[in-house]
């Protein structure tokens, strides 16, 4: 089995690559030596038009996972900044204090998953984005949050 690790990092990639429709990888930014990088992600919102987030992660390389021997998870670290990129048009989306998952990621083979979540605080007129972890086993603190106001935005349908 003397090609075990190779095998164990084409699944890593493979459990780890981008899951969601609508992303589209605009910049990496290498981080040290052994080839980790922080990925940049266009994410247009899917259901109100003229809003676009910035989502940026990072990403670790096959050697970083040969390294520290934990080739099935990435950090949970993340960053998001959502920005009017158009006339913004509403459409059906949830208005509750949950508000909805738009967009999510595996970080890990089955436990953790990057996920941004939009609320419509109604009583501001304001859209509010937050990127964050959910873990199966345990939760994270780390998250990161971008809010669009919504000076002469279009009612809902």
């Amino acid at each position: 089995m003397p090609h075990l690790h190779l095998y164990a990092a084409a699944l890593s990639a493979l459990c780890l690559s981008p899951l969601a429709a609508g992303a589209e990888e605009v910049g990496t930014v290498g981080v040290d030596w052994i080839g980790n990088d922080i990925l940049i992600e266009a994410l247009p919102d899917p259901d109100v038009a003229g809003v676009t987030c910035h989502l940026a992660y990072f990403d670790r390389s096959t050697l970083d996972r040969l390294v520290q021997g934990n080739w099935f998870e990435d950090p949970s670290n993340s960053s998001i900044a959502c920005r009017q990129t158009g006339p913004i048009s509403i459409g059906q989306i949830a208005r509750g204090a949950e508000g909805e998952e738009i967009f999510s990621e595996r970080q890990s083979l089955l436990l953790k998953t990057l996920s941004v979540t939009r609320i419509y605080d109604e009583a501001n007129n304001t859209l509010i984005y937050l990127a964050h972890a959910r873990e199966v086993t345990e939760g994270s603190a780390k998250m990161s949050i971008s809010t669009v106001p919504l000076w002469q935005a279009s009612p809902a349908q």
